[in-house]
C-alpha cells in the first residue's frame, strides 16, 4: 500500500515533461515575494543577522556553494521555475551577479525574516513587504527599457506571480513576545484579519501594476517546525497543535480572500497555494516520501539552531540531508523543497496554463 500510494504522487513524470513543454510558451517569468521560504540571497546584501550565505547551507546546491537560501540547496520556488520551463535558480534581485537579463525570465524580492506587518520585519532589520513592491516597481521600469513596452507588459501579464509570506508574522513577532504591541492590540483571530487585509491590499496593488496570473500561498503546520516542537516540552516535544490551528484558521481566510478577488477583479487569475496539508502528510507519514527524521533537523543538534547557529555547530550536522524534513529548525530540506514545490505545481499551478 505505501509503495501504491508513494508511486501516485511520482509517477507522472512523463505527463510532468508534457506539462512542461505546454506552459513554455505561456508563462515567461517567475516573480517571487515573501520571506526565507522564498529568499535567494536578497539579505546577503543589506545589513542584517537574517542571512544564510554560510557553509553549511548551500552544500547540495549547485556547485557546493551557500547562496543565501535557508536550505541545503534548492528552494520550491526554483523548483517550480524549472518545471515552467525556465531557470532551475530564481535569482536574488540584489544580487550583483545578475543583471535585468537574467530577471526577465525570473526574480525574487524576498527577504528571510520578514512578514507581511512591517513591524515584523523590523525586528531583525530587512526588507518589508512594502519595499519589496518598489524593488518590483523598479523592476518594472528596468524591464520595459530593456525589451520595450509590449514585451515587458507581455511578461508582467503572463508571468506567475508568487507571494510566499506569513510565518514570521506569528512565530517571530506575535507569540514570540507575550504581552507584546500586537499580542495587546489584537487578539490572534484579530492579528489574522489584519495580516490578511495587507495580503488583499499587496495583491490589488500587483494587479493595479499589471500583474494577471498571482499564487497567494498559504502557511504551513508551523506548530511542527523542530524549534517549535523542541521547545514544546510540557507536549512531549510533539507538534504545537495551537499554531497549527492557527494556521488553518488564517489559510482559511486567505482562501476566502481569494475567492472574493477573483470576482472582484476583472481578468484576474489568482490561486491560493496551500502548503499546509502535504506538509502534514510529509511529518505524519514520512517513509512514503523516502523520509526518517521528522521531528529534529540535519543542521547542528537539530533541535534550535539556524542561521549563524547552524555554521558555529555544523560538526553535528547530518551526512545525509534528504533522510530528514527539515535542513535546520525552521526551514526545509531541498527533498522538503522539491515535493512541495511538485505538489503545488500539480494541484494549484496548472491552472495558469
Amino acid at each position: 500500500m505505501a509503495n501504491v500510494l508513494f508511486i501516485s504522487w511520482f509517477l507522472s513524470l512523463a505527463q510532468f515533461l508534457t506539462l512542461v513543454i505546454t506552459i513554455q510558451a505561456k508563462i515567461p517569468a517567475v516573480i517571487v515575494f515573501g520571506d526565507s521560504s522564498v529568499d535567494a540571497g536578497n539579505n546577503n546584501f543589506i545589513p542584517t543577522v537574517a542571512r544564510s550565505n554560510f557553509e553549511p547551507y548551500g552544500r547540495d546546491f549547485t556547485g557546493g556553494r551557500p547562496t543565501g537560501r535557508f536550505s541545503n540547496g534548492r528552494i520550491a520556488t526554483d523548483f517550480i521555475s524549472q518545471a515552467l520551463g525556465l531557470r532551475s535558480a530564481v535569482p536574488a534581485y540584489l544580487d550583483p551577479a545578475y543583471n535585468i537579463s537574467d530577471f526577465a525570465v525570473g526574480v525574487t524580492f524576498a527577504s528571510a525574516a520578514t512578514g507581511y506587518d512591517n513591524e515584523t520585519s523590523d525586528l531583525l532589520s530587512v526588507i518589508p513587504l512594502w519595499k519589496q513592491m518598489l524593488f518590483y516597481k523598479d523592476y518594472q521600469m528596468k524591464l520595459r527599457a530593456y525589451l520595450g513596452e509590449i514585451r515587458a507588459n507581455q511578461i508582467i501579464n503572463e508571468g506567475i506571480h508568487m507571494i510566499s509570506i506569513g510565518t514570521n508574522d506569528f512565530l517571530e513577532n506575535y507569540y514570540a513576545f507575550p504581552g507584546g504591541r500586537r499580542s495587546r492590540q489584537y487578539t490572534i483571530s484579530e492579528y489574522e484579519n489584519f495580516l490578511a487585509g495587507i495580503a488583499e491590499n499587496f495583491v490589488k496593488e500587483l494587479y493595479g501594476l499589471g500583474a494577471r496570473k498571482i499564487s497567494l500561498g498559504g502557511l504551513p503546520p508551523m506548530g511542527c517546525m523542530p524549534l517549535e516542537r523542541n521547545s514544546n516540552l510540557m507536549g512531549g516535544r510533539d507538534c504545537v497543535q495551537s499554531y497549527n490551528t492557527v494556521a488553518l484558521e488564517f489559510n482559511d481566510k486567505l482562501s476566502k480572500l481569494v475567492t472574493r478577488l477573483n470576482k472582484e477583479l476583472s481578468g484576474i487569475n489568482l490561486v491560493f497555494s496551500n502548503p499546509y496539508f502535504i506538509f502534514m502528510q510529509i511529518i505524519r507519514r514520512p517513509s512514503l516520501f523516502g523520509f526518517e527524521v521528522t521531528s529534529v533537523a540535519c543542521c547542528a543538534t537539530g533541535m534550535y539552531e539556524m542561521g549563524y547557529a547552524c555554521a558555529q555547530n555544523s560538526l553535528l550536522t547530518c551526512t545525509d540531508a534528504d533522510k530528514y524534513v527539515f535542513w535546520d529548525s525552521f526551514h526545509p530540506t531541498q527533498k522538503t523543497n522539491q515535493i512541495v514545490a511538485n505538489y503545488v505545481m500539480k494541484r494549484v499551478l496548472y491552472k495558469f496554463i
